[in-house]
């Protein structure tokens, strides 16, 4: 069975960029930035380990795709774009990367007719697009205790009411914290 899942990090006011889609508050995500925790990886890994595929957006894969070392190595990414091609995907990279012109839903069916079971869903429109398609069924979203004032939000309009059912809690030493959701199925 394929799903659907959210593995992101926030500020405090929901942002999961600055406006210009620096993430240079985010702990560990620059090399100019804030440092990582040490010894703290948030579940990264664990949740890593159950992901086969990831899909991201045109404008986070520009984000993250200058990152050494590559943190999606081994795995196939997706990047969800109608303007971008393969020859936008750095030479190193392509044997892993491939652009995808979706929508949300012609790509879950394909992933499904694959037999693809976890798939991460990164970037803010494109997880957007995925809750708007009724894909997604597991959030973890992990808070970083900073207040930006504006950015890119993480969430965005909706034609109804989406609920989740909260899994738990984690408070990271540093000052994160992590909240894990899964969709409420329907009727519920």
């Amino acid at each position: 069975m394929t799903t659907f899942r959210v593995f992101i990090a926030t500020s405090l006011d929901g942002f999961i960029a600055r406006p210009d889609g620096r993430l240079d508050w985010l702990p560990g995500a620059a090399p100019d930035g804030v440092p990582a925790p040490a010894g703290e990886d948030h579940g990264f890994e664990a949740f890593m380990a159950g992901t086969e595929v990831i899909v991201m957006g045109r404008a986070t894969f520009g984000a993250v795709r200058d990152f050494r070392p590559w943190p999606y190595a081994g795995r196939r990414l997706l990047v969800l774009s109608r303007t971008l091609t393969g020859a936008d995907v750095p030479e190193a990279l392509r044997a892993e990367v491939t652009v995808h012109p979706g929508p949300p839903e012609v790509l879950a069916a394909e992933l499904r007719a694959q037999g693809v079971g976890g798939v991460y869903v990164d970037g803010g429109q494109t997880v957007q697009a995925f809750l708007r398609a009724g894909l997604i069924g597991e959030l973890i979203v992990t808070r970083v205790p900073v207040l930006l004032g504006q950015g890119k939000p993480l969430f965005g309009a909706l034609a109804g009411d989406v609920w989740w059912d909260h899994q738990g809690t984690r408070a990271f030493p540093s000052g994160l914290v992590q909240d894990r959701y899964r969709r409420r199925p329907a009727g519920r």
